[in-house]
């Protein structure tokens, strides 16, 4: 084996035999000694950042730094046998006899198999890249998957605040990154779009327990660099499923907790066969009655994968599957009964004959999404390499709503007439379905000259045409019309299309240049009858140039500076063209991204801090404007920006026994110009009009000023861990007038987590996790909606909040063999 793993000893043979001497009287003695190191890229003799050592025989395990370090405390002097692993590198397999304590040099080759990351490395920041980014390993998800949507799972990311309808992290989940919502962050999965192209929203519940088949996880916050699918405005984030392993494996992973929550996990792997395929699964189900009332979850899932790994070729195919069953939960708790029954939900209630308030029981949301991805790399030589996927995803479902005295004219349907009455109402379920296709081509080529040059071409093209209707399953009077007829139908056909190009050039040994192209086409036409009987008959094209550029110094051993300037353009969705008045729909959005950060860096503490100014033309935003029609519409806002900074440290204490990680943003997000608009009533409900209001400069919705994290992580011995992590969101307002009285209280929830595992004869390990969530029995809200009128000269206004759940845990067990 070429490999080399080298002790590193300075003193000459007398010397060694003296200390040699001392220190095993001391192991004797101690029983115990340290061992550190580096581990490096053999060829390009650079540290390797994130590679995995572990011992097999003496239960340790570490993940070198970004300086390619790593360290063990507490070695039991004898025979240690090392394996160490990477990315794209052979696996690292010695055994050596170590009496003291000892510095390692570890060299690693280069893989005789492409790997799985060649997929996603043109859409993911790469090293010296100025721009913001963190990234989620595999061992941080699997320590936090329990049960969680994975929203959850990157809480502690800066600038991220999660919410839940449900309120206790199973089912309908999201985030908030620098207070942009999903549908303006770029979501992928090697590479690939996971945004819906019309909403431009992503709805986790429809993936359960991805997370079990997820490697690891990259945010770049801000436009970060180009990737395929909608715009990024606010973040990026990529997900890289599970990579290849190299042994046989299997696993199962039971979990549950609080509100009869219960999770189990079976993942299994072939490894490599004749060094060249292998075969991977996962089934999932969870299930949660949730904390709000009737807000359960009902969830399956399953992936699978099988590969091709070849010295220069690697082609995979993976299929993976979601099913969700869920009760609706999304109208939020009434601020008036937050004080007295915090899990109240309205959602199917209605009044039975016998005047009595009941709850219709399939008042759902059902939907089926599979997906299908087949993936090829091909190395075309030392230092070019060539991507390309086809991927089709299949979404179809429904949900079920109980409506209580709705008009027959509401459905296209006439009156009914008994005797000489005329009934014009009736208590109906009606469904709203949909039923879409997404598919399309990825491809990227990609340069590497060491330590010069850093270059990609890439693109893609997608086509997606969804299908939008409704049927009305029961009325309590039947009226013309039968139980398969369409109220509504209506269509919506998409096409995007971009190409990219972008390059990090190393100038000079501490300078670096980045510039990244993009040019993006979107087609988008509807056609049809919405559910308001409306016609909706639209096409919409945009041709889009999003340049992006900076620069990477590194001013000393220990320090790094980078400064960028970004471009993004976003072209509105599906509700902010059918909710508009016909010839007063939308225009785009663009926004400016200026990101200047700084990081340092010692052995056992990293800081790191990102200043950003983003700054945003003709936003899309609320201002309570409405249709003809009565339904609030989303209007273009010339001027409006999000400054801050973002703070990033992580340190370690008695031989990394001890480690905290911290983040905190401090930001200022504002509409430079606002007008409010609130509808006017009669006092006995006749709608007048609106009053408007300027009110100058106001706040942007859902955008705390404060947020900040802590990680604090305890490891008495490798098998062993504990913590507590900590979360503080800032004030939020619910909507862009800056009123205090609509919104959301400041919060700081606490949480303890540990793990342990074990080694036996039967089984490689046996793992234990346990999580105490909302440690301190706080009452707090994170996501409301809001709705004020006047009536008469009074006001008053509808609206709901999202509590999240009080002190509850989740326990879990996981075998492997």
């Amino acid at each position: 084996m070429n490999t080399k793993i080298k002790p590193c000893l300075r003193h000459g043979k007398f010397a060694v035999v003296l200390i040699y001497g001392l220190l095993m009287f001391q192991c004797t003695v101690m029983a115990q000694l340290t061992i550190s190191g580096i581990i490096i890229d053999k060829k390009a003799g650079t540290p390797l950042s994130g590679a995995h050592l572990s011992s097999g025989n003496n239960s340790l395990s570490a993940v070198s730094d970004g300086n390619g370090r790593f360290r063990f405390d507490r070695v039991k002097p004898g025979v240690i046998a090392f394996r160490a692993s990477f990315i794209g590198f052979k696996t690292f397999n010695a055994t050596m006899t170590i009496l003291h304590d000892t510095t390692l040099r570890i060299e690693m080759e280069g893989s005789a198999l492409l790997g799985d990351e060649v997929n996603i490395i043109a859409t993911r920041a790469r090293d010296k890249y100025p721009t913001a980014y963190s990234t989620v390993s595999n061992k941080e998800i699997r320590t936090a998957n329990l049960g969680k949507d994975i929203p959850y799972l990157i809480q502690t990311s800066p600038s991220t605040v999660v919410t839940s309808d449900a309120g206790n992290g199973v089912g309908y989940s999201c985030f908030n990154i620098r207070g942009t919502d999903l549908t303006r962050i770029n979501v992928t999965i090697n590479s690939i779009p996971l945004n819906d192209a019309e909403s431009q929203g992503v709805w986790f519940v429809d993936l359960p327990d991805m997370a079990s088949s997820t490697e690891n996880i990259q945010i770049q916050r801000g436009v970060g660099t180009s990737t395929n699918g909608a715009g990024a405005f606010g973040a990026s984030v990529n997900f890289l499923t599970s990579d290849l392993h190299q042994d046989p494996y299997g696993e199962l992973n039971l979990s549950g907790g609080s509100y009869n929550t219960f999770k189990s996990t079976l993942r299994f792997g072939t490894g490599l066969m004749t060094n060249r395929f292998s075969v991977d699964g996962r089934l999932s189900y969870i299930r949660s009655d949730g904390y709000i009332d009737r807000a359960f979850s009902n969830l399956k899932s399953f992936y699978f994968a099988g590969g091709y790994y070849g010295k220069n070729t690697t082609v995979k195919l993976i299929t993976f599957s979601g099913f969700e069953h869920t009760y609706q939960a999304w109208e939020g708790v009434p601020k008036d009964s937050l004080a007295t029954n915090r899990t109240y939900n309205p959602a199917g209630e209605y009044v039975d004959k016998n005047g009595k308030t009941v709850y219709y029981n399939n008042q759902t949301d059902n939907y089926q999404q599979d997906h299908y991805q087949l993936l090829f790399s091909q190395l075309l030589t030392k230092n070019w390499s060539f991507s390309t996927a086809l991927h089709y995803t299949k979404g179809k479902g429904y949900y079920e709503n109980y409506q209580a005295n709705s008009a027959f004219s509401d459905y296209g349907l006439d009156n009914v007439i008994i005797s000489n009455d005329t009934i014009s109402t009736t208590n109906l379920v009606n469904r709203k379905m949909m039923d879409n296709d997404f598919y399309g081509i990825t491809f990227s080529t990609n340069y590497t000259l060491p330590d010069k040059l850093k270059a990609t071409l890439g693109g893609a093209w997608n086509r997606y045409y969804g299908q939008h209707y409704g049927k009305v399953i029961w009325a309590e009077y039947a009226t013309n019309g039968d139980n398969d007829r369409n109220w509504y139908y209506n269509t919506g056909l998409k096409k995007d299309f971009n190409i990219y190009g972008k390059a990090s050039f190393q100038v000079l040994k501490k300078l670096n240049l980045f510039a990244d192209l993009q040019y993006r086409y979107v087609s988008y036409k509807m056609e049809g009858t919405l559910d308001n009987l409306r016609t909706l008959d639209q096409l919409h094209l945009f041709n889009f140039f999003n340049p992006k550029g900076g620069i990477f110094f590194e001013p000393g051993k220990h320090h790094e500076l980078y400064f960028s300037v970004g471009v993004a353009n976003r072209e509105p969705s599906r509700d902010n063209y059918k909710d508009a008045d016909p010839g007063k729909e939308p225009t785009y959005e663009t926004l400016y991204d200026y990101e200047l950060g700084y990081t340092f860096r010692i052995p056992g503490f990293t800081l790191a801090a990102n200043a950003y100014y983003m700054a945003y033309h003709n936003q899309l935003v609320l201002t309570g404007e409405i249709n003809n029609v009565g339904e609030a519409v989303m209007v273009n806002v010339p001027n409006s920006y999000r400054q801050g900074i973002e703070i990033s440290t992580a340190m370690e204490f008695f031989r990394k026994k001890i480690t905290w990680n911290l983040t905190a943003t401090l930001s200022s997000n504002k509409i430079k110009d606002f007008t409010q608009y609130v509808d006017l009533y009669t006092a006995d409900w006749i709608y007048t009009g609106q009053q408007s209001t300027s009110l100058g400069k106001t706040n942007l919705s859902f955008s705390p000023a404060v947020t900040a994290g802590s990680v604090i992580t305890f490891n008495p011995v490798p098998q062993f861990s504990f913590g507590l992590n900590s979360k503080y969101v800032g004030k939020q307002y619910i909507d862009n007038t800056s009123n205090e009285e609509r919104s959301l209280k400041a919060y700081f929830v606490n949480g303890l987590f540990a793990s342990y595992s074990v080694k036996t004869k039967l089984f490689e390990e046996i793992g234990f996790n346990v999580a105490v969530n909302n440690l301190l029995n706080r009452k707090y809200e994170t996501n409301a909606w809001v709705y004020p009128y006047y009536l008469g000269n009074t006001y008053g206004e509808s609206n709901g909040y999202f509590p999240q759940a009080m002190i509850n845990f989740l326990v879990g067990v996981s075998i492997k063999i």
